[in-house]
């Protein structure tokens, strides 16, 4: 497959009508204009306005089906992956209809559960019960409960964030944050992620998007130190650890290669993603990429025998920029707006296991972590963090940062570090691998593996945070119902090293050496 340079060009599915709460940019990109007044005072018109604003629905909040499929037979997947597909584009459908239709919500108390929950429900149910019989079909059996996940809701803008048990910090499931070994992350909740209230006026800036808001950033020096020492990595101590590194060097994304499709999750769908991504190693990335084309595509890394494929959402600056994608599904037709920033560096190094030595990643082996629906999923997954040079001791995972003058911002994905000795992928993309457990080994079953830490620094212009209103704010890109929240953060890897630099990773991590 030849390269693929940009997003193609798609046309723009729906226009905003006058009067709704919508803004048309130039260039034709439709841009979700958020709702919420601002309070510049106490008693003001806009203060009364924000607390009716409260109350209303600030987005859809859907369960995710494709984390409840652990079980699909390998024939039935891509069929599956096409459906789950549908459903996300079901709920931007949704979100933008609840984000255009504000004068009749306000008429209406019944509008959003008739008007958009309701059908949304129908609609889902009719690709879960397809997705059942594509499961039955290859063999398979599917979980019982899949009926239960077609109803979504509502979310206020002051309803606290789902946490599914955890304790509102961003960490993993298994309570092991980022396990990079290294003192540095933690996951440190800095609020319930909510960050909701204040909002933006539709006309700050040009923006008008749905998010980020001034609650969702902290000044760095309000994060609280890390005194953690994780599990794996450099901070491994005893003689049957795997103390060693090697780090891959391809560069920052020179070659501007983005697109908003995820060929992880949703192969062979183009915007499977909603969102723009940055790509740095393999350039054979597309929805329509086969496994053959990454075998044998160019790569950015220095080393040629590295062809795996590195990918995270797209950092930007909403500041008014008109990109190429700002008329685009995935980029600004999606609430993906502003200039897009290019890191100024990319660290991708590979660590070893405080307890054990590590074996080699099977090739092709795809993993993800972070969650990008993390805003309406809660906590559990929630997985990259950010910091300051000079400051990365403190780590937030639920805000975006604000740091200091010569200040650069840092921003930090921990992959998995513990495969489970078969699969290369799983039906949910996530129980092929696990994070280490309290004590530094991997669970039952499990082998160490070489642990990627992709670690990314920006020179962001500092937003401006006055009277609850946030200007010029960075944000990573996302699917519009989760408004931008830095906890939907996340980050994608696909291994296509060969075989020789594949044993020189895991002969210097398991020797104790520093390698590049």
């Amino acid at each position: 497959m030849g390269r693929n340079t940009r997003k193609r060009r798609m046309p723009l599915a729906t226009k905003a009508i006058a009067g709704v709460a919508a803004l048309a940019l130039g260039g034709g990109g439709l841009v979700w204009a958020n709702f919420y007044a601002s309070a510049h005072e106490e008693n003001s018109p806009d203060n009364r306005t924000k607390s009716n604003a409260a109350r209303q629905i600030a987005t859809i909040d859907c369960p995710d089906v494709g984390q409840q499929l652990s079980d699909v037979p390998e024939r039935a997947r891509g069929e599956v992956d096409g459906e789950l597909a549908s459903m996300d584009q079901q709920i931007t459908d949704a979100y933008q209809r609840l984000v255009t239709t504000r004068q009749a919500q306000a008429g209406d108390a019944q509008y959003v559960q008739n008007a958009i929950l309701g059908p949304l429900k129908d609609r889902r149910k009719v690709l879960i019960d397809r997705i059942k019989l594509e499961i039955d079909r290859a063999g398979g059996k599917a979980p019982g409960n899949l009926d239960e996940l077609a109803p979504c809701s509502g979310r206020p803008a002051d309803q606290p964030q789902p946490t599914d048990g955890q304790n509102g910090d961003g960490q993993n499931g298994d309570g092991q944050g980022q396990d990079n070994g290294q003192g540095q992350g933690d996951g440190q909740g800095q609020g319930d992620g909510q960050g909701q209230g204040e909002g933006q006026t539709p006309n700050d800036n040009g923006n008008g998007a749905a998010g980020p808001f001034a609650e969702d950033f902290i000044d760095i020096n309000d994060v609280p130190p890390s005194a953690r020492d994780l599990p794996n990595g450099l901070a491994a101590n005893g003689r049957s650890g795997s103390r060693g590194s090697f780090t891959t060097k391809c560069g920052v994304n020179e070659n501007k290669l983005y697109n908003s499709d995820n060929i992880i999750v949703a192969p062979g769908v183009a915007n499977g993603a909603h969102h723009m991504h940055d790509y740095v190693g393999n350039q054979s990335n597309s929805s329509l990429s086969s496994d053959d084309d990454l075998v044998v595509a160019e790569t950015s890394c220095q080393n040629q025998g590295d062809k795996s494929s590195y990918f995270w959402p797209v950092l930007r600056v909403q500041d008014g920029t008109q990109e190429f994608d700002a008329a685009d599904q995935g980029g600004g037709a999606e609430g993906n707006v502003g200039r897009i920033l290019q890191a100024e560096e990319a660290q991708l190094r590979f660590v070893g296991n405080k307890r054990s030595k590590v074996v080699a990643i099977p090739k092709l082996m795809r993993i993800i972590t972070g969650d990008a629906k993390a805003f309406t999923n809660g906590l559990k997954n929630a997985n990259t963090s950010y910091s300051c040079t000079g400051f990365e001791d403190r780590q937030s995972t639920d805000k975006y940062v604000l740091c200091p003058e010569g200040s650069r911002l840092v921003r930090t994905s921990n992959f998995q570090s513990c495969w489970d000795g078969q699969n290369t992928d799983s039906a949910n993309h996530r129980d092929h691998v696990a994070f280490v457990q309290a004590d530094g080994s991997c669970p039952n079953g499990f082998k160490a593996i070489p642990q990627l830490q992709v670690r990314l620094v920006y020179d962001v212009p500092t937003p401006t945070i006055e009277n609850g209103q946030v200007k010029n704010p960075y944000a990573v890109d996302s699917f519009p119902e989760q408004l931008h929240k830095p906890i939907t953060d996340h980050n994608d890897f696909i291994n296509v090293m060969d075989e020789s630099l594949m044993n020189k990773v895991v002969r210097c991590i398991n020797q104790g050496k520093k390698c590049t």
